[in-house]
């Protein structure tokens, strides 16, 4: 035989509850409904909008860095410091391209500056109009082939390219520099700067 236990009752100084209103009791729900909304759908929704940008992040890395030859527009500050290539101000018609591999990593750059914006660049790397070689192709074949830069055939005049190479050693990185002075006023650079890491 089992004993019922007594049932307690409230305590004597507490008063009783009056009984919920159907309006109260809807209220009450609907609060409760929008808190579990809440903490469940924003998350959620956070974790949507967040896989959304990480998956167009990656295409657009992937798009960056699967592209072949110049890409139009500035490198990044850390590029242009990394492989020490002082792009002047003003510049224009700026392109770049990198590629990285357990040998060298190189850096293609080529823009249009004005003379005195010429003059800047050789200033930045301790040079001046002197270490310019007439008829001097310092960017190889291979090199090239990467950039789709040609500086002889149809177009191209003798006389127009000065170039130069100025070599540091390891790890700062050497630079192959040609100059195209076909546009008197504006004259073309192209630099290949290569780093052993």
């Amino acid at each position: 035989m089992t004993a019922s236990l007594p049932h307690q009752g409230a305590p004597p100084d507490e008063p009783s509850r009056p009984p919920e209103t159907r309006g109260h009791v809807i209220r009450r729900r609907a609060l409760t409904l929008l808190i579990i909304v809440l903490l469940i759908g924003v998350p959620a929704g956070y974790l949507v909008i967040s896989a959304n940008q990480s998956r167009d992040s990656g295409k657009d890395k992937e798009a960056k860095y699967s592209a072949t030859g110049l890409t139009e527009g500035w490198p990044s500050k850390v590029q242009l410091r990394l492989y020490q290539v002082p792009v002047p101000h003003p510049a224009n018609q700026v392109a770049y391209y990198e590629t990285n591999n357990w040998k060298t990593s190189r850096l293609y750059v080529q823009f249009q500056t004005t003379h005195a914006g010429l003059d800047a660049f050789l200033a930045e790397l301790g040079l001046t109009r002197a270490a310019l070689r007439k008829d001097r192709i310092t960017i190889g074949e291979r090199d090239q082939d990467v950039t789709g830069w040609r500086f002889s055939g149809p177009g191209s005049r003798s006389g127009d390219y000065f170039g130069f190479v100025r070599a540091q050693k390891n790890p700062k990185p050497t630079l192959d520099v040609v100059v195209n002075t076909g546009n008197p006023v504006y004259p073309m650079v192209y630099v290949v700067s290569r780093t052993v890491p």
